[in-house]
């Protein structure tokens, strides 16, 4: 393929309500999407970064500079056989994973026009459905905590997540299980602790949770060995992996006992396939991991979890309606009454667009590489 032209697009998408973690609270989508036009087909992908360096060391005006200055001079007019193929073609790039994912998955859709195959199969999927988990962010108060976990327990989610971070943690927890004794319950600290917190962890083991979600730094593996050897609990990691090596290392050391993978994290498709086959020789649960993303960014997941391994866990994945009121496809995500999301697939008729005039909506601005 022969890639003519990128469009990057810089749209904001109201939330429907606030989102809060550990490091910050969101109250709109701040979202690049990469448009890539190659011999009549157009393919898009998602830069889930977000408007600051809060999540990883990446945000939308680093990822904005890496596409535009670096990424679309290297391809730009050029023959690039798959995603492959772009790999090699930037692996000169070090880091930036965020920025590099986005032409990826714009690619893939390229790729998989070419083809006639929808992504599902050219990842080697295997699954027709997957299982949706819901993640709660920091609420004001417990009640109106429990309040959301009721909601979507009634909803059939099949994995309810709540994000902690110091002094929001092992009350909230002891009251969640006061109520709800038997949900499937997990927890996400995004990086807020260290092993001085080691005993606060211990008491964790009490309330049966599914996992710990990198409760330590988020460059880490050495210490988050030595916190699941003290306690009971998997440990998850999610900032930690960010490449097939890290997943190797983090295995070896016995730094978690779960993986959440989020391809653009790890820089696309190409390196969370190999992590998702790593993960299966070693028996690592893993799940995919979501970073509130319009619909591009979650059709592109749904597609990613119906690799094989991907059968344990549910994912945060989710309904379009969650988070927002208007969104990028048509339809919008939305999730079954078995709470499951319907991978797309040739075989089954089921298929996205993306909603121009949506995207029109929301824009605020626009670059055109030629």
């Amino acid at each position: 393929m022969i890639i003519d032209r990128i469009d990057i697009l810089h749209l904001k998408n109201p939330f429907l309500h606030p989102f809060e973690t550990s490091f910050t609270r969101f109250v709109e989508r701040d979202v690049l999407i990469i448009k890539v036009f190659s011999e009549g087909l157009v393919g898009y992908g998602e830069c889930k970064a977000f408007y600051g360096p809060l999540y990883n060391p990446e945000d939308n005006g680093t990822c904005f500079h890496i596409i535009k200055n670096i990424i679309a001079p290297v391809i730009l007019h050029q023959e690039i056989r798959d995603p492959a193929d772009y790999m090699k073609k930037i692996s000169f790039i070090r880091g930036n994973r965020l920025a590099i994912a986005a032409v990826e998955n714009a690619l893939w859709e390229i790729h998989a026009q070419r083809e006639g195959k929808s992504l599902k199969t050219l990842l080697g999927g295997t699954q027709n459905e997957v299982k949706v988990g819901v993640s709660l962010g920091i609420e004001p108060t417990v009640t109106a905590l429990l309040g959301k976990i009721e909601k979507y327990l009634a909803e059939g989610y099949h994995r309810t997540k709540i994000k902690i971070k110091p002094g929001w943690d092992i009350e909230v927890l002891r009251e969640i299980r006061r109520h709800y004794p038997d949900i499937t319950l997990t927890v996400d600290a995004n990086s807020d602790y260290t092993l001085a917190d080691i005993d606060l962890f211990r008491a964790m083991d009490e309330f049966n949770l599914q996992y710990i979600e990198q409760p330590l730094a988020e460059d880490d593996i050495i210490d988050h060995a030595v916190l699941q050897k003290a306690i009971k609990t998997p440990i998850c990691l999610d900032e930690s992996i960010v490449s097939y090596d890290m997943a190797r290392h983090a295995i070896e050391l016995g730094s978690c006992k779960v993986i959440n993978i989020k391809s653009s994290r790890c820089g696309g498709l190409c390196e969370s396939v190999r992590i998702h086959d790593l993960c299966m020789q070693h028996n690592i649960p893993i799940w995919v991991g979501g970073m509130t993303e319009t619909g591009i960014g979650r059709v592109q997941n749904i597609s990613f979890a119906s690799l094989p391994n991907f059968t344990l866990l549910a994912h945060d994945i989710a309904a379009s309606n969650r988070y927002f009121k208007d969104d990028i496809t048509i339809p919008h995500v939305n999730i079954t009454d078995r709470c499951t999301l319907i991978v797309p697939d040739e075989t089954n008729g089921v298929k996205y667009e993306v909603d121009e005039q949506a995207m029109e909506r929301m824009l605020v601005g626009r670059e055109v590489i030629k």
